[in-house]
């Protein structure tokens, strides 16, 4: 599913090159390039939720170092993707 995003992403992104190839008005460019940077989030919120669900928590259940190091590892992504 994230690779089907990824791919539409990617034709969004050739359609921005487009239009500034061709000058397009820069307002319409500034509402695809969100229309983007949505899309990326959408993908990162996705990723995030697999990654709690499948390797976070076989390393929590795992405990000791292991679940220690992945409770540093979730802050700092919730903290780099809070932005």
């Amino acid at each position: 599913r994230n690779l089907k995003r990824l791919r539409r992403i990617e034709g969004q992104v050739r359609g921005l090159q487009k239009m500034i190839d061709q000058d397009r008005y820069c307002a319409d460019i500034l509402g695809q390039v969100s229309s983007v940077q949505e899309a990326l989030r959408a993908v990162g919120r996705e990723l995030m939720r697999n990654h709690l669900k499948h390797c976070a928590t076989g390393a929590i259940r795992a405990g000791g170092k292991e679940a220690d190091g992945m409770y540093d590892e979730i802050v700092d992504l919730m903290y780099t993707h809070s932005r």
